[in-house]
């Protein structure tokens, strides 16, 4: 299995940023999951793929990632809209100051530590507690936006999904996530230096 690192998906979005200026195109492009964790946050060293949706130019971006594909060797849905099903109606996204598209190319955004904490969660996969990158990534993403409680996560889930759209399996993902993550921070606290005599 391909894993593409921060650099790679850096090469890969500043090639098809070089192939929509050649052609003379503006192309927004929403990366989310692992490469934006990589793009904005610098959290995650490789992702499988760059999960990713295009606003207008869909066939440009289909022909312009295949190509890129042949060029590196990666498989042809290195970038790919996988991630679709899991957009919020409101999404809080902001614009990479590395692609700002003034003059043509590419233009893109990722989202809001808020709303990718609340897109993870909803994601969930169900490798289990220890089986899952998205366990460790809910879990440092609580810290980056000041999580303490299950309550504060579900008022940020909530403010981007309905709550009748949270499955259960989330809402006890969540609580079991966050009871984990206190009681280590707990340990931590109780865990004195040794006194000097």
């Amino acid at each position: 299995m391909t894993l593409l690192s921060r650099q790679n998906i850096l090469h890969g979005l500043n090639r098809l940023d070089a192939v929509a200026r050649a052609e003379g195109i503006l192309v927004d492009l929403a990366v989310y999951g692992g490469a934006a964790l990589a793009l904005a946050f610098d959290l995650r060293m490789a992702t499988k793929d760059v999960d990713a949706v295009v606003r207008g130019k869909p066939e440009f971006l289909r022909r312009a990632v295949k190509q890129i594909a042949d060029e590196e060797g990666w498989p042809e849905d290195w970038l790919n809209d996988g991630v679709k099903g899991f957009l919020s109606a409101n999404e809080e996204l902001f614009l990479l100051r590395e692609f700002p598209g003034t003059d043509g190319g590419l233009r893109v955004y990722v989202p809001s530590a808020e709303y990718i904490f609340a897109m993870k969660c909803m994601a969930m996969r169900p490798e289990g507690m220890n089986g899952s990158q998205d366990i460790c990534d809910i879990q440092v993403l609580a810290s980056i936006v000041g999580i303490s409680c299950s309550e504060d996560a579900f008022r940020i889930i909530e403010k981007f999904y309905p709550s009748n759209r949270i499955p259960p399996k989330v809402k006890f993902g969540v609580e079991e996530i966050l009871e984990r993550r206190q009681k280590e921070n707990d340990n931590v606290d109780t865990i004195k230096p040794p006194s000097k005599s």
